[in-house]
């Protein structure tokens, strides 16, 4: 019985790729120093899957930004604006597509699927020419080899790279690329018969008897003609694969009947990978439908999304389901998707208590449980580990630390109620004007200031009781003062704290309520260097005491200006974590709703008249399938309204999301009743203001990001006041707020400032245009 890896996290288990991207785009170390440490890693993590026993081991999983960018180099898909001209794509262009440089914007990002990593989305047109222009899945797969160490490289799927791109610029909106199937096939062999057949052969001369092509759009709901492009796609590059075993790997969600038929009746396919954690109907769908005898069925049953320990007696039980429909030697245990979206390891997990370590499996013990249940089937079951499994789930069901009945009760009694403010917001933004007055355009940041060594260092030695609590409180007040004044001196309207005492917009707020448990290091990469540390939800959640009243009071008091007390919402709190896998999400989602309800209040009680509760994560969530999509938003709107129903129409309630697709849930962010919503916009190309030109009518006021801050570049004023006039011309001036993208954690001061200066510029600028026009 064979096991099999979708992929794995690439960061390192301390971070390690995380710095040397840092140094390197900081020019503190070299080209060969950033490949050094990438080497290191990806050998390391081969080596760990061959000890462990797993058969299949992906290869070209690693990535120094995203795999989806790592496609586009591969195609040579580069768009005009980086100057490319032809030849191995390097560190420059590469890492400009993803960052930006001084002269030109990043590509857009947005969220992969329904997760937290964030993909560089392809730019494409009908003149787009695609050449072989990276040979990186070939050189990791080499690389592996001369370890002695057998792979199966792994390539995005041409009908899923092409499904996930967009028009480029100055390209008709209604320009499909998908129509560009037939260009990129040839790079997939040579000489331009089709890149993914170049591809192909050369792995094939080099050695590879595998290749994984992913292709996750497969559990989307499709057209027919998007059908028909997986069938036309793998037909074209059937000859190319003679010689080969390739098979089409699917996740995130269960593979509609129709696609399911589709890609098993591949005739040049040796295997389907299916996703049987969140795909919870896939076992039905096979047993139903049925298996083309002769394939592989790559059974995804550990969870490559949570890190709860797997089930194994459950997950056995599945596997012996499948194997009586496609024969033990056709079957092959796998995990349910890339395990990137996981921590690497729990043994560097020192403070984590023994009962709930017990509970848990990160990347590397997923691994582990993955080729134990091969071993299993295969008649080589390993009781002790089973026994150790089963006690610790045992454990987990009969613990008193994961139930609070009162929590229970409160969460329950919600279901009553819409939970909606009693006013309009049209009659509350009146009243809320009178009592800030600010001026048209107002100007404001979404949250967060410049995270520096200094800072980091302060709560570092705070937690280590290195400094005492006063120093710690005097030192975070300092960096208040600091963040309040800058913003003063660039006469930002409304006010931030910058959030200094925060080490994660979740992780802080996780910290303080109960239910939760925290890691030392289990970061997630959440996109380029951007790792996050998802707080794990084990139990019933609540509110033990007020959580950020004390700084936002403080804040407060250093100014006349409106200081906006900051939050995360219930839904982001959610689906940033690691939630508990043993009740439904929304009734976790209500639970966290109450408490972020109390804080909500006594922030009010404490004289803070603008309160942010963002719900960044709100779109990530939505179900692949639109058939769950009614549910899930129902609930996850509610959970935001619950936040904020009792508090006075002079209380201004903002929210902000960011890197996602909002024009398709437009109609429940309205419902959602917010009196003020901040959006990501420039790294999108104002894909947001599509929704406004259409028709679609906001009375509340919103502020729709006039710069991207995952870049370094810094805007011109000019370029902002285009910005803003071009959603002057969408949206009603007195509606319109003037505020970045996102929150400036990551960026550093000598690029906020100018970046800020330039954004208040624009919007007195515009003040003053607007002015004489009446």
């Amino acid at each position: 019985m064979a096991s099999h890896i979708v992929g794995y996290p690439r960061m390192g288990p301390k971070r390690e790729l995380k710095f040397a991207l840092e140094s390197f785009w900081d020019g503190k170390s070299s080209a060969d120093d950033l490949q050094k440490v990438a080497t290191d890693l990806r050998c390391s993590i081969w080596k760990q899957m061959a000890d462990a026993g797993i058969k299949y081991i992906p290869s070209n999983t690693f990535s120094y930004y995203d795999q989806v960018l790592d496609t586009t180099a591969m195609l040579g898909a580069v768009p005009e604006r980086y100057s490319y001209t032809g030849g191995e794509i390097g560190f420059d262009i590469y890492f400009s597509m993803a960052r930006g440089n001084a002269s030109v914007p990043a590509m857009e990002m947005t969220k992969w699927f329904d997760t937290n990593y964030h993909f560089i989305v392809p730019e494409l047109g009908p003149n787009t020419k695609f050449t072989y222009s990276s040979h990186k899945a070939v050189s990791e797969y080499k690389e592996a080899k001369a370890l002695g160490i057998e792979t199966v490289p792994v390539l995005i799927g041409p009908v899923t790279y092409l499904l996930l791109s967009k028009p480029a610029k100055g390209v008709e909106k209604s320009f499909s690329p998908l129509s560009l199937l037939g260009n990129i096939l040839p790079i997939y062999n040579t000489y331009g018969i089709t890149i993914h057949r170049e591809v192909t052969a050369e792995l094939k001369a080099a050695g590879a008897s595998w290749i994984q092509f992913d292709e996750p759009t497969l559990v989307m709901d499709l057209e027919s003609h998007q059908l028909e492009a997986f069938t036309k796609a793998y037909t074209e590059l059937e000859s190319s694969f003679s010689g080969l075993n390739v098979f089409i790997e699917t996740y995130f969600a269960d593979v509609p009947a129709e696609a399911y038929k589709t890609i098993t009746a591949l005739k040049g396919i040796s295997g389907v990978g299916l996703d049987l954690i969140r795909g919870t109907k896939t076992l039905d769908l096979v047993k139903s439908a049925g298996f083309p005898a002769g394939k592989y069925l790559f059974a995804g049953v550990v969870d490559g999304r949570n890190i709860w320990a797997n089930d194994l007696a459950s997950s056995l039980s599945t596997l012996q389901a499948l194997e009586a429909i496609v024969g033990k030697d056709k079957l092959v245990v796998s995990t349910s998707c890339s395990l990137m979206h996981t921590a690497v390891d729990l043994v560097n997990e020192t403070k984590l208590d023994s009962e709930i370590k017990s509970w848990l499996a990160f990347a590397a013990q997923k691994v582990v449980e993955v080729n134990a249940m091969a071993k299993a089937l295969a008649g080589q079951k390993d009781e002790a580990f089973f026994s150790a499994n089963a006690a610790a789930q045992s454990s987990r069901k009969s613990s008193p630390r994961v139930t609070n009945e009162e929590v229970q009760k409160a969460a329950a009694a919600l279901k009553g109620s819409d939970h909606r403010r009693v006013t309009n917001v049209s009659a509350r933004l009146d009243a809320q004007q009178k009592k800030l007055n600010l001026p048209i355009l107002p100007t404001t940041t979404i949250g967060s200031f410049p995270q520096t060594m200094d800072l980091r260092r302060v709560r570092r030695e705070c937690k280590a009781n290195k400094i005492s609590e006063e120093e710690y409180v005097k030192a975070i007040k300092e960096e208040i003062s600091k963040v309040v004044k800058l913003q003063e001196e660039l006469d930002i309207d409304v006010l931030v704290h910058g959030e200094p005492e925060r080490n994660d917009m979740v992780e802080y707020f996780g910290e303080q309520l109960s239910g939760f448990a925290f890691t030392v290091n289990g970061w997630v990469q959440s996109y380029g260097s951007r790792c996050v540390k998802p707080p794990i939800i084990y139990g019933d959640v609540s509110r033990p005491k007020a959580m950020t009243v004390f700084w936002s009071k403080m804040a407060q008091s250093m100014t006349a200006r409106p200081m906006k007390g900051m939050l995360t919402g219930p839904v982001t709190i959610l689906n940033w974590s690691f939630v508990r896998n043993d009740q439904p999400r929304f009734e976790t989602c209500y639970q966290i709703a109450l408490a972020i309800k109390k804080e909500v209040e006594d922030l009010e009680a404490a004289g803070i008249q603008v309160i942010q509760i963002d719900e960044a994560a709100l779109r990530e969530g939505l179900p692949l399938r639109k058939s769950e999509q009614a549910f899930y938003l129902d609930w996850a709107v509610h959970s935001f309204r619950i936040t904020n129903c009792g508090v006075q129409d002079t209380t201004q309630i903002h929210t902000h999301m960011c890197y996602s697709n909002f024009n398709d849930i437009i109609h429940s962010i309205i419902d959602m009743d917010a009196d003020v919503i901040t959006i990501e916009n420039s790294r999108s190309d104002e894909k947001l203001l599509s929704v406004f030109r259409e028709g679609v009518k906001y009375g509340a006021g919103i502020g729709p990001g006039v710069y991207d801050i995952h870049s370094p570049r810094i805007p011109s004023t000019e370029e902002i006041a285009d910005r803003i006039n071009k959603m002057l011309a969408v949206l009603e001036t007195n509606i319109l707020w003037v505020n970045p993208d996102c929150g400036l954690k990551t960026r550093k001061y000598g690029e906020v400032k100018p970046a800020l200066t330039n954004m208040v510029s624009a919007a007195k600028l515009l003040r003053t245009q607007l002015a004489s026009t009446k």
